[in-house]
């Protein structure tokens, strides 16, 4: 009955749910013979993303660039299937209760390795650069200052919100 007069009115509807002991805002919409639910951001979770991308230039992208990168897009394309993702932390869990269970001693896992992070923009200039045979015509790479000085950014926005939080 619900279901039906919030989407004949367009609306929908506001509740709170607990996940891991924790209350979030939901909004329920009318979805075929259901509801379908979406968790919802407190004001102090939303902040506004020139707090973090203001810094970064405004950099023009070369039409073989994009049209590279959209190739790239283009081959990594698929459907959406989430039974090929694991939840890891899940089933981390419960092997450490198995492990309990059958009185094995538990240790600490290994801290992993840091991932190696590529600059998207750089390797496609280089990719670009080499198939026209050089890379010297071609301009430098943007510095790196407007990105860390966009994630320093976001290090001390996210640690006034922590200090914030404590008091």
């Amino acid at each position: 009955m619900i279901r039906e007069a919030i989407r004949k009115e367009g609306m929908v509807a506001l509740g709170k749910v607990v996940f891991t002991s924790r209350e979030h805002i939901i909004a329920l919409e009318a979805r075929g013979r259901g509801l379908m639910g979406v968790t919802l951001r407190y004001p102090y979770e939303v902040r506004n993303e020139k707090d973090y991308f203001d810094d970064i230039e405004n950099e023009k992208v070369p039409k073989d660039m994009l049209e590279l990168a959209s190739h790239i897009v283009d081959t990594k394309r698929g459907k959406f299937d989430p039974s090929k993702f694991e939840d890891r932390y899940e089933d981390a869990l419960k092997d450490l209760l198995k492990k309990k269970q059958k009185g094995e001693k538990i240790e600490r896992p290994k801290e992993a390795r840091p991932s190696n992070v590529v600059d998207l923009m750089e390797a496609l200039r280089q990719s670009v650069s080499a198939e026209k045979g050089g890379g010297s015509a071609r301009r430098k790479p943007a510095s790196q200052g407007a990105h860390h000085r966009a994630a320093k950014k976001a290090g001390r926005s996210t640690a006034r919100h922590r200090k914030a939080s404590a008091s």
